[in-house]
């Protein structure tokens, strides 16, 4: 077992979270009230990363992030090192790939919530700020913890994005996926067995879970 892959596969999938948290929420719920006639066309970007080819994802990050992009430019410029194959690098390209599993089920979670319980404590005097702490995030919870589930999956098991923008750094961009390739590359099976198994038991929990958390928004 690769130690310092695992620690760092689960760093990214947990520094991937904490921004798509709040990010999601606030991309999810003004669009699942929204009633333009462009949603769709704001939904079909958001899951572009589910039908892209990994290496075509991870193409178009690698010229985002290269140092002859402005974001690259900058990057260099602020720091001293190249955006792409760093581990912040790899976390902005987390963030995009994991774009659909995040907010998708938090976009459908926020759609759920009736509008007359919102409705309801307005007229209880709730302010929009409370009526949303204490009524509509409670209740669109499930959706949101599921799409942080899933994110966190996900991430865990990203290869070719990954391996695209972050190659195979140790201790910066080498996650357990890229490890896994890597015994497999060198006939350590074992290692890639022991590794294997254990990102297929994170996704079947990873699954679980997300199937019993929708199961609990239905209940509302």
């Amino acid at each position: 077992m690769d130690w310092d892959a695992l620690r760092l596969s689960f760093t990214l999938a947990l520094a991937t979270c904490a921004v798509l948290l709040p990010l999601g929420i606030w991309v999810a719920r003004p669009l699942a009230r929204s009633r333009s006639s462009k949603r769709w066309l704001v939904e079909a970007a958001l899951n572009l990363p589910l039908v892209l080819p990994p290496t075509v994802l991870g193409y178009y990050l690698l010229v985002a992030m290269g140092a002859a992009s402005p974001l690259g430019a900058l990057y260099e410029r602020l720091t001293g090192h190249t955006l792409a194959f760093s581990f912040e690098g790899l976390l902005l390209a987390s963030i995009v790939f994991n774009v659909p599993f995040a907010l998708v089920p938090m976009l459908r979670a926020f759609e759920a919530v009736p509008q007359e319980i919102l409705q309801a404590a307005r007229m209880c005097g709730m302010t929009p700020a409370q009526a949303f702490a204490r009524v509509e995030l409670p209740l669109a919870w499930p959706g949101v913890l599921s799409g942080l589930v899933m994110t966190a999956a996900h991430t865990l098991g990203e290869f070719g994005v990954v391996l695209m923008v972050g190659g195979s750094i140790p201790g910066q961009t080498k996650t357990v996926a890229i490890a896994i390739y890597d015994r497999v590359q060198a006939f350590d099976m074992r290692a890639a067995g022991m590794m294997s198994a254990f990102l297929l038991v994170v996704s079947l929990l990873a699954l679980g879970l997300a199937a019993r958390q929708g199961r609990s928004g239905r209940a509302f």
